[in-house]
C-alpha cells in the first residue's frame, strides 16, 4: 500500500538559506495552509520511519520514477517542492552531479532540519549541490523559467491554492522542460477507493497512533478524498499553460505521476 507521505522534520539548525522574503510570504498564507505545516511539524520526526513501514519501502521506487519522468540531467539547476525530508532532492542530486544545483523548498522548518541532518551524512560530492529553503509552494522566491527540471512528491495535494501552486511552477520552469508531480492517485475505480480507505482506518491510522499521531494520519483520507483525479490534473496543468500533460497510475492505481511540459 501506499506510503503515508504528506509531505514534512525535528528542531535542529539546517544549513541552507532562508529566502528573504519568505517571512512575509508566509504571513499572507491562508489560515488552512497555517494548520497543515503544524500537523506536518509534528510528524517530522517520525516520517521517514513511517513511510519504510506502511509502503514496505516501495515509496523509494515511485520516487526513482517520479525523477526520472522529470528529466533532470548532468548540469541541471533543478527544484524540488514541498522537498520534507530530502528524498527527491537527494535523487536529483545524483542526476545533475556536482556541477549542477538542487534547490529544495519546504514550508515546514522541521522538515527542513531532517533534510539538512541528513545531507550532512552524505559523503557523496552530488549531496552538496543541495541548498535547502523555506518558502511557499504558491509565492515561490525564484525569477521566471530558472530551472531545468520540477519535481513535487506528496506536496501539490497539500497545497491550499493548486491552482496558483501550478502557475508557480509553469512560471519558475524554463521553455521545454518537465515538471514530475507525485501522489496518491484519486482513483474513479470504486475498487482502489475502498481499498485506500481500507489500509488508512486499519492500517496508517492505528500504526499512527503508536506513535501519538493518529489525528495526524487521519488527515491522509481527507486529503486524498480533496484531491484531483489523474484527468483533472491533466487539465489543470494544461490550463497553468503547460504545453502537454499526462498522468500515470502506478502501484495498481493506489499512486499516481503527473508529468507536464512547458
Amino acid at each position: 500500500m501506499a506510503a503515508l507521505v504528506l509531505g514534512i522534520v525535528s528542531p535542529v539548525t539546517f544549513t541552507g538559506k532562508l529566502s528573504p522574503n519568505s517571512r512575509s510570504r508566509r504571513r499572507m498564507v491562508v489560515k488552512c495552509s497555517n494548520e497543515r505545516q503544524i500537523l506536518f511539524n509534528r510528524i517530522a520526526p517520525v516520517y521517514d520511519n513511517l513511510n519504510d513501514l506502511l509502503s514496505l519501502g516501495q515509496h523509494r521506487i515511485w520516487k526513482n520514477m517520479a525523477v526520472s519522468w522529470s528529466g533532470a540531467k548532468t548540469g541541471d539547476n533543478v527544484l524540488d517542492m514541498c522537498c520534507g525530508s530530502g528524498d527527491l532532492a537527494f535523487l536529483l542530486s545524483e542526476k545533475v552531479g556536482s556541477t549542477g544545483k538542487v534547490m529544495g523548498l519546504d514550508f515546514s522548518s522541521e522538515q527542513l532540519a531532517v533534510a539538512a541532518s541528513r545531507q550532512n551524512l552524505r559523503a557523496r560530492s552530488c549531496y552538496k549541490c543541495i541548498e535547502w529553503i523555506e518558502g511557499d509552494a504558491v509565492d515561490l522566491p525564484f525569477d521566471d523559467c530558472k530551472f531545468d527540471a520540477i519535481t513535487m512528491g506528496y506536496g501539490l495535494r497539500n497545497v491550499v491554492d493548486r491552482v496558483r501552486a501550478m502557475k508557480e511552477m509553469y512560471r519558475v520552469l524554463k521553455p521545454g522542460s518537465r515538471v514530475s508531480i507525485l501522489d496518491f492517485n484519486k482513483s474513479n475505480q470504486s475498487v482502489t477507493t475502498f481499498m485506500q480507505d481500507w489500509m488508512i482506518d486499519n492500517v496508517v491510522v492505528p500504526v499512527g497512533t503508536v506513535y501519538g499521531l493518529a489525528k495526524e494520519f487521519e488527515y491522509l483520507k481527507y486529503s486524498i478524498n480533496g484531491y484531483l483525479t489523474g484527468e483533472e490534473l491533466e487539465t489543470l496543468a494544461l490550463e497553468a499553460g503547460f504545453s502537454s500533460a499526462c498522468h500515470y497510475e502506478i502501484s495498481g492505481g493506489f499512486m499516481g505521476n503527473l508529468v507536464a511540459e512547458r
